[in-house]
């Protein structure tokens, strides 16, 4: 057990970077995790980290024996998931990660619905907007809100948004409506900083994708203060369908430039491919899919 223990220690510096970062994930002292390394290098009689004052580095040996020790690793986790599944309860914590907007609008009902039929079965959800790296551990499944995707992950598609331009009767009746997308140069931007598309709005124009840089006089990385302040007629919105519903429903924002709309963006949840899933992850999946289709109207 101790060698099982030495080989998780030594993947997560791998993955997180530092001794220091896997001391406070496993709530050890970074001498602690030292020692660990020291016991598994001697053992081997191999280093298998370069270590330098700024960076810690695999060494060839090392390279080998953490991919090896990755799928051992794995292989345990995987066998006591399929084990404990055999009982037929569905239980553990499972970790998620969500948009935003879309996790404070939609997940916690779905995810009160899914506790309803299974009990048992524990969720942290973090809310973030940047890119999650599931290789790292943290979250078990990531909810992505987009048109591009990384390879190596599984994506399921649980449902599809509209992404729209938006802006408040007030703004349109202070500065104009624009018919085309060239005169946005004209206009006050609200530009959200957070997506894979950088500083640009993307449209369609005959079939094909056009970027245009935002003219934006206000940024922020949080779609809701991008609605609200559209709605107060601050500026023009770029935004997925689903974060500006309740505003368009109330009439304080509404949809322009509706001919250059690009195709529909898809909402996936996404987590990495396994020989044997846990039962806590592939009911979640599932039940999003449903849950979606049947209760909240998102196309």
């Amino acid at each position: 057990m101790d060698k099982l223990n030495n080989m998780q220690v030594f993947c997560r510096i791998v993955e997180l970077g530092s001794f220091a970062a896997v001391a406070r994930e496993m709530h050890f002292s970074a001498m602690m995790i030292s020692k660990y390394m020291a016991q598994l290098e001697d053992s081997l009689g191999v280093a298998l980290l370069n270590r330098t004052t700024r960076q810690i580095s695999l060494t060839e040996a090392g390279e080998v024996y953490y991919y090896r020790s990755k799928q051992l690793l794995d292989d345990f986790s995987e066998l006591d998931e399929y084990t404990s599944q055999l009982g037929r309860h569905v239980k553990g914590t499972l970790k998620i990660n969500a948009p935003i907007d879309f996790g404070g609008i939609y997940m916690v009902p779905a995810i009160d619905a899914y506790q309803r039929e299974y009990p048992e079965v524990k969720i942290l959800m973090t809310l973030l907007n940047s890119h999650v790296n599931l290789i790292q551990g943290s979250v078990d499944l990531a909810i992505l809100v987009t048109d591009t995707l990384e390879l190596g992950v599984v994506a399921r598609k649980i449902a599809e948004t509209r992404l729209g331009t938006y802006a408040s009767p007030g703004y349109i009746a202070k500065y104009g409506k624009p018919e085309h997308i060239d005169q946005l140069k004209f206009h006050r931007c609200l530009h959200y900083v957070d997506t894979p598309h950088k500083d640009y709005w993307i449209f369609r124009v005959n079939g094909e994708e056009i970027k245009i840089k935002a003219n934006w006089h206000f940024a922020s990385n949080n779609g809701r203060a991008l609605c609200q302040a559209a709605a107060l007629g601050m500026g023009i919105t770029q935004a997925p369908e689903i974060s500006v519903a309740n505003y368009l429903a109330e009439g304080k924002l509404i949809e322009i430039l509706q001919n250059y709309r690009i195709p529909l963006l898809a909402i996936y949840a996404t987590y990495l491919q396994r020989r044997f899933l846990p039962a806590k992850l592939t009911t979640f999946v599932n039940f999003l899919i449903k849950y979606f289709a049947e209760k909240t109207g998102i196309k």
